[in-house]
């Protein structure tokens, strides 16, 4: 059915006027014929022809390539594998690692791929899908007269997001680690346009499969072919990637390591959590907690995070929503070091609420430095050089913060002291507001008292005092309240505000303990500011990863949805990181806009002979997705040019 033709070109006919478009030369359908010859009777001798299918006068007829010889030293199921491979060689796919060759195989094909070419007459460079202009070579033009009226094109997907993060999952190797796992290969395909899927459309499984059908070219790009994948094969795939979530890990830590040259001097840990959609009534994982996104009202599940200075994931962990951050870092820490290789152990950077003193004397004894924000403001400290000024530096947005080495009496560690005049500001503003609003719940309750039907009881006044107090923590301290009544009713409230210390001394101070004594202000502050890097990584898996909320009634089917996420970020902060290396800072949400205008197209049309000529063709990425392949140094294009020619 399919015929491929050595070089393609189309000319436009108009009045006085001939338009010519060129391709590159492409042949497709290869395959290997066994070949049996020997006198009857006698020993038979075999050799092997590579060919392909083409279509004479409405008839199937196969088209000798090239003599192979007797192949000896490959086995029968390797055939089809070294014709594939010779195709994708030939056509300029040099790094399609979805194939599984062996060495034997890799050199059969790149030898053959060349006589073919010298025999074809065909001199194009091997990068001839990177270049610019198909025209410059062409070589030799084959010309075809259609009817204008019949153009059609149709099949218009996505494959710029797809292309780009496809090529970042085989350069971290993924691909090949699961298919060494013992996973087969379509089980290895389902499972990478998965990921691929989350990172570029993040969705239910039922949304994705209708995406992957209808909008989507990942499936050609993993499979070789267009075909559909129903939510309940996402389901699976899902199943089997978290199934080896730890070698998985193992692997991308170390793979990231590796590619960028990594050495993870610096470890963030923390904890969060996301919230169920449903009642998730027998379900145990899910439980009432304190949720980071204030949804209180629904059932929460917690996910712990390793993450090093770059942004990469170290370890994970899945806990109950209602867990306590700071039991989940003895756990983490044993684990991290048994799934881990790290040369030397690292800092451990961690928040407040995991920092209490039972974590910090254990990450001593296990030989781990650490850095973490102070839980309370020190009042009770010394200066470590009384002859040394406090270092000013400023943030990025240009405010001022003083910072100074300071020391607590009857412990080891040393304290950095942070004022930032922006903080004091913001927490001036605050007291304010809060000052504001306890004065007119006080007014308020003062105004029951006087009505003639309010609030008199003098039991019920200070209930209600009590609960406008717990409201309001932080200004009740300032103020002195007097209520006026007898034994039974309250007749007035009156109240008057303290003195307040002066702002220089309170507001905007916070403090960052270290167990490294060796270093100063800065690097202390240098450190501390790489917090962030954690608060990304959840901002990224929450929002553009889409792991919040979750739908999920299994929690089997949880755990894989939030390591999917997992998978995708690793994938996606590879892309990121490179592009900031180069200098382009773009969030992920921007780059799948810019990636998605690169599409895949087919046209047909009829040529003057009656037949129907069908091109399935990539478009050019624009000036902004050409950046981003140069940045990451990955190809602009899957392939170039299609051609398919068939009977009318």
């Amino acid at each position: 059915m399919v015929v491929s033709s050595l070089i393609f070109s189309v000319s436009f006919v108009f009045p006085q006027k001939v338009f010519y478009f060129h391709s590159f030369s492409y042949l497709c359908g290869m395959f290997i014929k066994k070949i049996d010859k020997g006198p009857k009777g006698g020993k038979v001798y075999s050799y092997y022809r590579l060919c392909q299918s083409i279509r004479i006068g409405g008839k199937t007829r196969h088209n000798n390539l090239l003599n192979l010889g007797t192949l000896e030293e490959l086995q029968e199921q390797d055939l089809k594998m070294l014709a594939n491979r010779i195709e994708d060689l030939y056509i300029g796919n040099v790094n399609n690692l979805l194939l599984l060759t062996s060495d034997a195989v890799e050199k059969l094909a790149a030898k053959f791929c060349n006589e073919l070419r010298e025999k074809l007459k065909i001199e194009k460079k091997a990068s001839l899908i990177k270049t610019d202009s198909v025209e410059d070579k062409a070589i030799e033009a084959d010309f075809e007269n259609i009817n204008l009226k019949t153009i059609k094109h149709d099949e218009v997907r996505e494959v710029g997001t797809e292309w780009l993060c496809l090529q970042a999952i085989r350069e971290l190797g993924l691909d090949t680690l699961l298919a060494n796992s013992g996973m087969d290969q379509i089980q290895v395909n389902k499972a990478i346009a998965l990921v691929v899927s989350r990172a570029a459309y993040p969705a239910s499984e039922h949304k994705t499969s209708q995406w992957m059908q209808s909008s989507s070219a990942v499936t050609e790009l993993v499979f070789g072919q267009h075909q559909k994948l129903s939510h309940q094969q996402l389901y699976l795939a899902g199943d089997a990637l978290y199934a080896k979530k730890d070698l998985i890990e193992q692997h991308l830590c170390q793979k990231t390591n590796e590619l960028f040259d990594l050495k993870d001097k610096i470890i963030f840990y923390d904890l969060t959590n996301t919230y169920f959609e449903g009642r998730k009534a027998n379900s145990m994982l899910a439980h009432f907690g304190r949720s980071k996104e204030k949804r209180s009202d629904c059932k929460l599940v917690s996910l712990a995070l390793v993450v090093n200075a770059e942004g990469f994931v170290k370890y994970s962990q899945i806990y109950e929503g209602n867990i306590y951050e700071a039991h989940t870092l003895l756990t983490t820490v044993d684990s991290l070091a048994s799934q881990t290789s790290l040369a030397a152990k690292p800092v451990v950077v961690i928040d407040a609420g995991i920092a209490d003193e039972v974590n910090l004397l254990m990450l001593k004894e296990k030989g781990y430095d650490y850095l973490c924000v102070s839980k309370a403001k020190l009042k009770d400290y010394t200066v470590a050089n009384p002859d040394k000024k406090p270092v000013e530096i400023t943030d990025r947005r240009g405010n001022k913060i003083a910072l100074q080495v300071v020391k607590k009496p009857d412990c080891q560690d040393q304290y950095l002291y942070i004022r930032s005049d922006q903080k004091a500001l913001k927490e001036a503003s605050m007291n304010a507001h809060y000052s504001t609003r306890f004065e007119n719940e006080l007014n308020n309750l003062n105004d029951s008292i006087q009505a003639k039907s309010g609030t008199k009881k003098i039991e019920k006044v200070f209930e209600r005092l009590g609960r406008i107090k717990e409201r309001y923590p932080t200004a009740n301290k300032h103020y002195t309240i007097d209520i006026k009544h007898d034994n039974t009713n309250a007749q007035s409230l009156s109240f008057t505000k303290k003195q307040l210390p002066k702002p220089s001394k309170t507001e905007g101070v916070y403090f960052v303990r270290t167990s490294i004594l060796e270093i100063n202000e800065e690097t202390i502050w240098d450190i501390y500011n790489t917090l962030t890097e954690i608060e990304a990584t959840f901002r990224v898996l929450k929002t553009d990863l889409n792991i919040r909320p979750v739908y999920h009634q299994k929690d089997e089917r949880t755990k894989a949805h939030i390591q999917l996420g997992i998978i995708a970020y690793m994938v996606v902060n590879t892309i990121r990181h490179k592009l900031k290396k180069a200098g382009i800072s773009h969030d992920w949400k921007n780059i799948v806009r810019i990636m998605n205008t690169q599409k895949i197209v087919k046209t047909s049309f009829v040529n003057d002979k009656g037949k129907v000529i069908i091109i399935k063709k990539c478009s050019e990425p624009i000036a902004q997705a050409l950046e981003i392949y140069q940045a990451t140094k990955y190809l602009p294009k899957p392939f170039s040019m299609k051609k398919f020619v068939l009977p009318q």
